[in-house]
């Protein structure tokens, strides 16, 4: 990696997260649905709901958070989507700026934009009752497979930012996404769930994340869940990596 890359990469991110701080909208706006999908479940649906645990946001909160990034990396390919129609991309090439800077800024942006995201849901999870017993070790595990989970989805985020044909192409690849967590354990245990849609959950990538995080919080044995879940995010990671880059080459030539 050389020293050309890291300080075109500083100064790319350094403008890219001036323009989230000038407009904190776009984080406010990706932790409020969560927060405001946190209070619905626990405070109205919470009370009929059976998970084993003692206070349902315990058991939600490792999928509020997954909702969150699954919304704010939407930010990531609108952005990229922006500069890539209003020329700036152009401008660069007739620069000495390393290509490949271009995306990792915005990669970069999108790790540090969700991170305060999920500090502001934690910090409203915490008024609400959630509770941990997780050690330092474990908040540090959690928070790499956010970060690995996020890096994962950015890269598709990416994808999205250089295909679309237009703002709303670049933003809407997302709900899928965002509702993945919803046929998962995120919500209730998927053993709740008939057949086909307890297949499904428990064979998605979203549920042996979601368990993963559930567990380190509650400081119980992960088993082979963090396994499957580290595979499915470096394999997602991997895939759109490369299909992003490949993308950005044809764009720019």
């Amino acid at each position: 990696m050389s020293t050309h890359f890291v300080m075109d990469t500083a100064v790319l991110t350094g403008r890219s997260m001036r323009h989230i701080f000038r407009s904190m909208d776009t984080i406010i706006t990706t932790a409020i649905t969560p927060i405001a999908l946190m209070l619905l479940f626990v405070y109205v649906f919470g009370g009929a709901i059976r998970t084993g645990t003692s206070n349902y946001v315990n058991y939600l909160l490792p999928g509020i958070m997954l909702i969150a990034i699954a919304s704010g990396i939407a930010y990531t390919a609108v952005r990229l989507f922006t500069d890539l129609q209003g020329g700036i991309f152009e401008r660069f090439r007739s620069m000495p700026v390393s290509r490949s800077s271009v995306l990792w800024a915005h990669v970069l942006t999108s790790l540090a934009a969700n991170g305060l995201s999920l500090v502001i849901i934690v910090g409203v999870a915490l008024l609400m009752g959630f509770r941990t017993s997780a050690t330092i070790l474990d908040w540090l595990a959690v928070a790499g497979i956010l970060a690995l989970f996020t890096l994962a989805l950015t890269w598709i985020a990416i994808i999205a930012g250089l295909s679309a044909k237009s703002v709303d192409g670049a933003g809407g690849f997302s709900y899928p996404l965002i509702f993945l967590p919803f046929i998962s354990s995120a919500f209730v245990p998927t053993d709740t769930m008939p057949g086909p849609v307890r297949w499904f959950a428990e064979n998605q990538p979203v549920t042996s994340i979601v368990n993963t995080l559930q567990n380190l919080f509650a400081q119980e044995p992960v088993g082979s869940d963090i396994w499957v879940a580290l595979a499915w995010c470096l394999g997602i990671l991997a895939v759109a990596y490369v299909a992003a880059n490949g993308i950005y080459r044809r764009k720019t030539g």
